[in-house]
């Protein structure tokens, strides 16, 4: 079973060397979609909706809410910023296996980063 929940930061950089208006510093509001995976648990749910979104808060928002990300990331582009935070979560104590992370720069353009099942 798939559970999720959607978050949203605002956040400002530039893709350095980049040919086009990106290269210039400017800000986004994104919206984070993370999606996780298990079993019910005796409670009848994969994780509480509300413990979710307080780990990704601590966990995610925290470090990029209202930052200039170029401090965080040497380019920092959708992808790998999307990649960074799929990872980070993966790793988390207490959440289940994190199944994607969909990540949307402003309204109409997003990453998807979904795990590969081998």
């Amino acid at each position: 079973m798939k559970v999720g929940i959607e978050v949203y930061f605002d956040a400002a950089h530039s893709l350095p060397k980049y040919k086009g208006k990106c290269e210039r510093f400017h800000g986004h509001t994104y919206k984070l979609e993370v999606t996780v995976e298990g079993n019910l648990g005796k409670e009848g749910m994969v994780i509480d909706f509300n413990e979710l979104k307080k780990i990704v808060k601590e966990k995610i928002l925290k470090e990029l809410d209202h930052r200039n990300l170029n401090e965080i990331f040497d380019k920092p582009t959708a992808e790998k910023i999307a990649i960074w935070i799929f990872n980070k979560l993966e790793k988390e104590d207490g959440l289940p296996k994190i199944y994607s992370v969909k990540l949307w720069e402003g309204k109409s353009k997003w990453v998807l980063v979904e795990r590969k099942e081998k």
